[in-house]
């Protein structure tokens, strides 16, 4: 998605906020991070929401980043068993459709 990211970093709280201050797995700036919930087996957005910043709401950043996710694992996949990617496109729903090929 272009973010740069950073790997087990500390989230620094916001001036005025007294909170503590949370390690993450996984940083987008400064005030954003996942971290891995061993319990569910999932990373968990780790944000305060009061002073998001980003041009998109958090609701969104994690409906897209699951859609890169999904996207990513899927060629990963494909590779894996042998075939290509063919094409991959953005539809007028912001859909992604990939298209894989393997010649038998």
């Amino acid at each position: 998605m272009g973010y740069p990211v950073d790997i087990n970093q500390e989230l620094e709280n916001p001036l005025g906020h007294n909170h503590a201050k949370v390690f993450c797995d996984i940083t987008l700036d400064k005030d954003i991070g996942f971290r891995w919930d061993k319990t569910t087996e999932t990373y968990e957005l780790v944000a305060d929401l009061q002073t998001w910043k980003q041009p998109i709401p958090p609701e969104r950043m994690l409906e897209k980043i699951t859609q890169c996710y999904a996207q990513e694992l899927l060629i990963m996949t494909g590779k894996e068993q042998g075939f290509e990617v063919d094409d991959q496109k953005v539809n007028d729903k912001n859909e992604v459709e990939l298209t894989l090929t393997r010649w038998t």
